[in-house]
């Protein structure tokens, strides 16, 4: 295991830019080999890491016979076997995401703990959405935010837990936090944002990585204010490849983000699916090149649950991307 921090100061030292990706855990009862066939056209790559999403389970209260029965649902289970599976199974670095919202401290020790033991020593810490439950409450871990997390870790780092530990011993994770170009939803205004994104690397996170953005120039300036606060960790932008007419809606809504008037008059004016991917894979191609002319240390795909759309973006930007027929299975 080698730290993401290592990986990205390497690359800066070389001069070269890094790709990296994240995928999203499948729904419960979904496919081992759908899973490992995206790990592994990915590994294709020779991605240094690959980060695991996580999602707190659902709180719902149900009227039976004997009364109100509270019953916990985790929709997307997983996210420590898909970690081992990256590290062991393909030789990548993993990086899980732990959430502070709908996770109790001691509920986030037993994750980290469980991480620890199996070898996993990056995490990304964010905040997540509180765990929703089916009436009014406060709800598990509700109020928790990144830079508790980041602090309990940096904790765990020096040997002090939450809990009674039998055979104390320090851990050793690497943190990353998420940044945001266009300001956090939350925050009232970007010195706000910046002031609480420079709080987590002063609580110990090791490197930025960017919620997606399809504004090159938005990045460019975020990076800026960042150095000028005297924010120094690495910051790896985070990009997404539309290949869906539907993402001009779904993406602004559920991330919070802008798509450009270029892009998106584009997009609503192609005539077909096909035409649709085809904007989308040439606007994420000009943004990774832009980039690495910037001298990002790495770029990271959000590549969720369809690889195809990166693939064609990597195809234009390296020389060496390998060739990959569509039904290809990585060992």
């Amino acid at each position: 295991m080698i730290k993401v921090s290592r990986h990205l100061a390497e690359a800066a030292a070389a001069h070269r830019t890094l790709i990296s990706f994240e995928i999203v855990q499948p729904k419960r009862g979904g496919s081992f080999t759908d899973l490992k066939e995206i790990i592994g056209r990915l590994a294709a790559y020779d991605p240094p890491f690959i980060d695991v999403t996580s999602h707190a389970a659902e709180e719902l209260f149900e009227d039976t016979p004997g009364g109100l029965q509270r019953r916990i649902v985790r929709k997307r289970p997983g996210t420590e076997g898909i970690a081992m599976l990256i590290q062991d199974s393909f030789g990548i670095d993993a990086v899980p995401h732990v959430l502070a919202a709908g996770f109790t401290p001691a509920e986030t020790e037993d994750f980290l703990f469980d991480l620890d033991y199996f070898g996993i020593g990056n995490v990304l810490a964010v905040r997540g959405q509180p765990r929703r439950t089916g009436r009014s409450g406060t709800g598990s871990g509700r109020g928790r935010y990144a830079l508790d997390l980041v602090r309990q870790i940096g904790n765990m780092n020096r040997g002090t837990y939450v809990e009674d530990v039998l055979f104390p011993t320090r851990t050793d994770f690497c943190v990353g936090v998420a940044g945001y170009p266009e300001r956090h939803p939350e925050a009232p205004n970007r010195e706000t944002d910046i002031r609480c994104l420079k709080e987590k690397i002063e609580a110990g996170a090791e490197y930025i990585v960017t919620q997606m953005f399809f504004d090159t120039d938005a990045f460019c300036r975020f990076e800026e204010t960042c150095r000028s606060a005297g924010i120094e960790v690495p910051i790896v932008p985070g990009l997404k490849v539309i290949h869906d007419r539907r993402q001009l809606e779904t993406l602004p809504g559920r991330f919070s983000i802008t798509i450009p008037y270029e892009l998106s008059s584009r997009i609503e004016e192609a005539g077909s699916p096909e035409e649709v991917r085809r904007i989308g894979v040439e606007w994420a191609t000009a943004q990774t090149e832009t980039l690495i002319a910037r001298g990002v240390p790495a770029i990271h795909f959000f590549v969720m649950w369809k690889s195809d759309p990166v693939e064609d973006v990597l195809s234009r930007v390296l020389t060496d991307a390998p060739i990959l027929p569509a039904d290809a299975v990585v060992q």
